[in-house]
């Protein structure tokens, strides 16, 4: 009896945990369009007027690189801004939340990605779908911006009441313990896998490529 009403209150403080999270994250989003987001569509009218003013030729060519500076950034926060403040991960189950992700990867056709999950229909918790969804882009940030990959794999099992969530690239890899407590992105995914009691694995191997194994204690679930 106790153990259960301990297993219920760690669920309680772990949806919590994910909805204040959450709720931030939504905050963060609107406040990256509706501040910074206005201010840089500001500066960036600005460098218009003054490149169309200016009469000299070198200083509009400077003035020309700094609104594509502003222009770059302004695009990446509108991103950013969706992510955080969007609701795919309410809508979507696990399966359609990483192929949307994939989708983005094919779509800037910087590498090939591979995506295999045996059941596309199990439904998972709120708190499940948010964290694997982090954490797959997480891996996939890194590997697009520092892993010179040719192909990301990703799989997505249930094995005995677990969730066994792999992801891989066959990029340049890199000396893990050089950058075990360097890594943000690296630590991120691995106290988001804590944050449901779960394992997170780490490989790397130099010229070889990076795998990441993240084992999750299956919640229950339902299927279609």
């Amino acid at each position: 009896m106790l153990l259960l009403q301990h297993e219920e209150h760690q669920k309680e403080l772990l949806t919590n945990h994910i909805e204040i999270q959450n709720q931030t994250m939504q905050h963060i989003g609107r406040e990256i369009h509706d501040n910074i987001g206005q201010k840089l569509t500001l500066a960036s009218l600005y460098t218009q007027q003054l490149a169309y003013e200016n009469k000299a030729p070198h200083i509009t060519k400077n003035i020309e690189i700094i609104s594509n500076i502003i222009n770059e950034s302004l695009a990446d926060l509108r991103d950013l801004s969706k992510t955080l403040t969007d609701d795919n991960i309410a809508e979507n189950n696990v399966y359609k939340l990483i192929l949307i992700e994939c989708e983005k990867v094919k779509n800037i056709q910087k590498c090939a990605v591979n995506f295999a999950c045996d059941e596309s229909n199990t439904e998972l918790e709120y708190q499940y779908k948010s964290i694997i969804t982090r954490i797959t882009q997480e891996f996939i940030q890194n590997s697009l911006k520092y892993s010179k990959c040719k192909t990301i794999n990703i799989q997505l099992n249930y094995v005995e009441k677990k969730i066994i969530y792999t992801l891989s690239d066959d990029g340049i890899g890199f000396d893990v313990a050089a950058v075990k407590n360097k890594g943000i992105g690296l630590s991120n995914m691995k106290k988001r896998t804590e944050l449901l009691n779960g394992v997170f694995y780490l490989k790397s191997i130099p010229n070889r490529g990076t795998l990441v194994e993240v084992i999750i204690p299956l919640p229950a679930i339902s299927v279609n």
